[in-house]
């Protein structure tokens, strides 16, 4: 029997809401220069992708570590994956490319999903056991894939498991489990074989990002974070400073805002 777990805001049970002070975001840096995109590792490596779709890699202290430079390809990079430190993600959703990079941004290897016949995907994620996982829109499944695109395992037609249409903003595999996340429905929770576990009622939230024990995301002046195991909640206003940023990230204990020319990190408790 498959387990739906319901949580709506300030209405559900055990939900503990922090409403927390300015003095809860300490800052720390700025790092300055042409950042259209970022994303952070579990180590806060920092990843940033400028205007001409070139990826630099910073260390948690922000020296620089590597570049990819091979931009000519797949025009731009629609989505950064770093959860394995030691292999990157760029997804180039115009031309349905997903390229593989080392630690150092070599160049690895390149999928392209629509010869597999993914022909719409907007999320891809990298799984465990270095393998990928692909949300293919036009079938409603989840999808596996290995380094050379081959099919391992999909789920059951999500219209048949929901009775309703999912779209994917973003997967993430954490924790033995896979997340898969729709901005205007739900956190949907699978097994690593593709079976359904849970349903976390999470919507609206923008920035997502699954880190640690806990799910991350911000809704206006408000940063939320839900705790997997607790089913609890906590909130945070953000200062102006903060509130007013193009996009944020997440480890356990930083906060990452990026600006119009800069990306400006915080700790936050």
């Amino acid at each position: 029997m498959k387990l739906y777990i319901t949580i709506l805001f300030f209405l559900a049970c055990g939900l503990t809401t922090l409403a927390q002070s300015d003095s809860s975001f300490q800052h720390i840096k700025n790092i300055y220069g042409d950042i259209v995109d970022f994303a952070v590792d579990n180590l806060d490596n920092i990843y940033l992708l400028n205007s001409k779709n070139q990826l630099k890699k910073l260390n948690g202290n922000g020296d620089s570590v590597a570049i990819y430079n091979d931009v000519k390809h797949y025009g731009k990079a629609t989505l950064i994956d770093v959860s394995n430190p030691l292999k990157v993600l760029l997804y180039y959703k115009n031309f349905g490319t997903v390229v593989m990079l080392d630690r150092f941004l070599n160049f690895k290897n390149a999928i392209d999903l629509r010869s597999q016949n993914i022909l719409q995907a907007k999320a891809i994620s990298q799984s465990y056991d270095n393998k990928i996982w692909v949300y293919d829109e036009l079938e409603n499944k989840l999808k596996k894939i290995d380094e050379d695109g081959k099919l391992l395992l999909e789920t059951s037609d999500f219209r048949l498991l929901f009775d309703e249409t999912v779209s994917a903003q973003s997967i993430t595999d954490a924790d033995l489990n896979v997340y898969l996340y729709d901005s205007s429905k739900a956190v949907y929770v699978f097994d690593y074989y593709g079976a359904l576990k849970n349903k976390i009622l999470i919507n609206g939230w923008k920035n997502f990002k699954v880190s640690g024990k806990y799910i991350f995301g911000s809704v206006a002046d408000t940063l939320y974070r839900y705790e997997i195991e607790n089913h609890r909640y906590d909130q945070w206003k953000m200062p102006v400073q903060i509130k007013n940023s193009n996009a944020f990230s997440f480890s356990t204990s930083r906060l990452y805002a990026l600006k119009k020319d800069r990306l400006e990190i915080f700790l936050f408790r």
